[in-house]
């Protein structure tokens, strides 16, 4: 089953094949606001690679953020287009949970931290679980300060990942955390096509249409999700999973 995978919440774009036998082809950019532009040549690339036909698709995996306004709103609408056009399935993960996916065999508490702008942080606890790891906090959004104090308060160790974390290392290993390297900053399309394969197979997927950004600052919620209809042509119209 091939799936396409859309992954534009953060600064690094990336877009990638994959069965269940494995991914096929991928490609990146980090260039934060580039989405749009990279997007479709992305995708036509990666069938290129690959070798087949944009009819081959049989699904379209997507991120939901938390994460850049901009970059979720193109990346859905890319898979919603794409979707309805072929009629087909889509699942929508959340890229705190794919993030984490990437440091899933840590013997330690995972928090996922993503740089939210305006001076604050996303960020979300996992636990390591049979299999994977397991999310046990809600998606949160503060500034570092208050990310620190909720590290400083548990009792585990804690392995911080992400380009929030980076871009607070010293804040966060004062608290006895590790900061992993910026080879953990981003999510990944290949995390994204491999988490969302399971669902594909067991027909656990959504409706296009259904795909809603996960929001975590209610005022970007009602300012952005209202505009979505023109974007579309149409009228306006106005998500949390385990990670595997």
């Amino acid at each position: 089953m091939l799936i396409l995978g859309i992954e534009t919440s953060t600064p690094q774009t990336s877009v990638c094949l994959g069965t269940e036998h494995g991914l096929l082809a991928s490609a990146a950019l980090g260039r934060g606001n580039a989405h749009g532009e990279f997007l479709t040549p992305a995708i036509q690339f990666c069938l290129q690679q690959a070798r087949v036909d944009v009819t081959a698709i049989a699904g379209v995996a997507v991120s939901l953020g938390p994460g850049l306004f901009t970059g979720m709103r193109v990346g859905i609408i890319t898979a919603q287009t794409l979707a309805h056009a072929r009629r087909l399935p889509v699942v929508g993960m959340a890229s705190l949970d794919l993030m984490a996916f990437g440091a899933r065999h840590a013997r330690k508490l995972v928090c996922s931290v993503l740089d939210a702008r305006r001076g604050e942080l996303f960020w979300a606890f996992y636990r390591p679980a049979p299999g994977g790891l397991q999310r046990v906090t809600e998606f949160r959004v503060g500034p570092a300060a208050k990310l620190a104090g909720e590290i400083e308060a548990l009792a585990d160790d804690v392995l911080a990942i992400g380009d929030g974390a980076s871009a607070n290392r010293s804040l966060l290993e004062s608290t006895g955390a590790e900061v992993a390297s910026n080879a953990l900053a981003y999510p990944g399309a290949p995390a994204l096509v491999e988490l969302a394969l399971p669902r594909f197979l067991r027909e656990d997927t959504q409706r296009a249409e259904d795909l809603r950004p996960t929001y975590i600052r209610q005022a970007d919620a009602r300012i952005s999700w209202r505009n979505r209809g023109a974007l579309l042509g149409g009228k306006p119209t106005g998500v949390t999973r385990e990670v595997s």
